[in-house]
């Protein structure tokens, strides 16, 4: 598709925030109205207009397309949206260790026992540590208390911690994000552990390390989407 607009602009609209092309203002691609609740994050969406060039690539459309999906989805369908985040919760890579005996353990407590007991702590309840592969259902209160954090939720803040769970595996690194003092990528390689174990050990292949980039890029943006959809409120 050809660039068809001259002026990306953003304005106040019913609600919240819109983005403007030569003045007309933008919709979902559900058809709705492109209403986001603060400011930063509708110039977020206004840069990825703007930075566009003779011909629209829509892979450089990643914070409409959370915003869309929020509004199109998360907003009118909020009960499947949680249900749809918490099993990885059931399934959380911070809760699946090596066996006690192997060194990649003691990396796994150091990078991902403080992470979890930090959850465990602001939840009330506890998290179910496994070695090995086998599933392990962790405990209904745990869920229960995961389900009552995501509800508090807005739908912008559900949107991107969908994302960043599936990037993560692990919704506890997902949820992490939500404190603005965290770092987001210390909280990125805390969920690829293993992985960056294993290169330590028989170093990268240029092939995983151009796709560990590529998620972290997606991991940033999606924390990124997040602080700005929450920075007026």
């Amino acid at each position: 598709m050809k660039r068809f607009w001259k002026a990306v602009d953003i304005e106040q609209a019913d609600g919240g925030w819109q983005v403007t092309l030569d003045g007309r203002p933008l919709r979902t691609q559900g058809g709705g109205a492109q209403i986001v609740p603060a400011r930063n994050l509708a110039e977020l969406l206004a840069a990825e207009w703007a930075a566009q060039g003779d011909n629209v690539d829509p892979k450089l459309f990643f914070h409409r397309d959370l915003a869309d999906f929020a509004i199109d989805r998360i907003g009118p369908g909020r009960d499947d949206a949680i249900a749809s985040i918490l099993p990885f919760a059931e399934t959380d890579t911070l809760c699946y260790r090596a066996d006690p005996d192997e060194p990649l353990f003691t990396r796994q407590q150091e990078v991902w026992e403080p992470l979890l007991t930090g959850a465990e702590a602001r939840l009330g309840t506890r998290f179910t540590r496994v070695s090995g592969i086998v599933h392990h259902p962790q405990p209904p209160e745990t869920l229960e208390a995961l389900r009552a954090e995501l509800d508090a939720l807005d739908p912008f803040a559900l949107a991107g911690v969908t994302t960043l769970a599936s990037l993560a595996a692990s919704l506890v690194v997902a949820l992490a994000t939500l404190d603005r003092d965290v770092d987001h990528e210390a909280l990125f390689a805390a969920a690829h552990c293993e992985e960056d174990w294993q290169a330590e050990l028989w170093g990268w292949d240029a092939e995983a390390q151009e796709a560990r980039a590529s998620k972290l890029e997606a991991f940033a943006r999606a924390v990124q989407f997040i602080r700005a959809a929450q920075a007026d409120q």
